[in-house]
């Protein structure tokens, strides 16, 4: 398919950045599912980066959701406030905190996972793929498009998804992929961005059938936090994007899924 394509792929990507080892960059110690969240000298895991948020966010900062850097912010504060000590003598007592009882709770397990995916690679920041990107990635695979309701009956299907999510992100560089997820999010997932006009044009060309694009959105849209893992997105600080693995589901069993772009 990205063939007769490559001149107008070409006007969306980049030069290519420098190359970037996922497999040794990986900042999980062995045996965790997680990697420390680094703040300060000082390596946090999971459930003491949201302790420490738990400690300064109790009183209702997730509305609107914050951003990835302000959740940084906002953990460093803590930790400053906090200290060591401090830490471990929260984090205990939050580890046994009931999400039922008290929605914070899950809140701030939730940005600490965030934060966690978000610091899987040394030299680098990562972030789960957005909807949109899934729903390019979709779009440049061989997957054939079904009515919903048809598609929800086929067997296999996550693991159908997960080969066509697979073959579409593959087949054209990571910024393009980026690029055009953005056009696709701002087109179906809601108010519309301010888009370059000629980008625009480049991004129906690229992805001419409208109904493909909408049955490929529409479906990682529908798919529930639990179904459908989505790997990260990974920006190197040296430059450029790449696709990064696919990571474990949150300590609720919950993946993040984003509309946009949240770094």
């Amino acid at each position: 398919m990205t063939t007769p394509l490559d001149a107008l792929y070409a006007h969306v990507t980049p030069p290519a950045g420098p190359v970037f080892c996922l497999a040794e960059m990986d900042r999980r110690r062995e045996g965790t599912d997680f990697p420390t969240i680094p703040v300060d000298g000082v390596e946090l895991d999971v459930n003491e980066a949201a302790a420490a948020l738990f400690e300064v966010m109790a009183d209702g900062f997730a509305y609107p959701v914050p951003s990835t850097d302000t959740l940084y912010a906002v953990l460093r504060t803590a930790v400053a406030a906090l200290g060591p000590a401090g830490i471990v003598e929260a984090s205990g007592i939050f580890a046994g905190l009931p999400e039922d009882e008290f929605p914070e709770v899950r809140e701030c397990r939730r940005f600490a996972y965030r934060l966690a995916l978000s610091f899987w690679y040394a030299g680098a920041r990562s972030r789960p793929m957005s909807i949109g990107e899934a729903g390019v990635a979709l779009y440049l695979s061989s997957l054939h498009r079904y009515r919903h309701a048809e598609f929800r009956k086929l067997p296999y299907r996550d693991l159908l998804i997960s080969r066509s999510l697979h073959e579409g992100m593959t087949s054209v560089p990571t910024e393009t992929l980026i690029r055009l997820g953005a056009f696709m999010t701002a087109e179906l997932g809601g108010p519309a961005a301010d888009r370059r006009r000629d980008e625009e044009w480049l991004y129906k060309q690229a992805l001419p059938d409208y109904h493909r694009r909408r049955f490929c959105f529409d479906l990682m849209r529908a798919i529930g936090p639990k179904a459908q893992p989505m790997p990260l997105i990974v920006r190197p600080d040296t430059g450029g994007h790449t696709i990064g693995l696919t990571p474990p589901a949150g300590p609720d069993g919950m993946r993040l899924r984003t509309m946009r772009a949240e770094w």
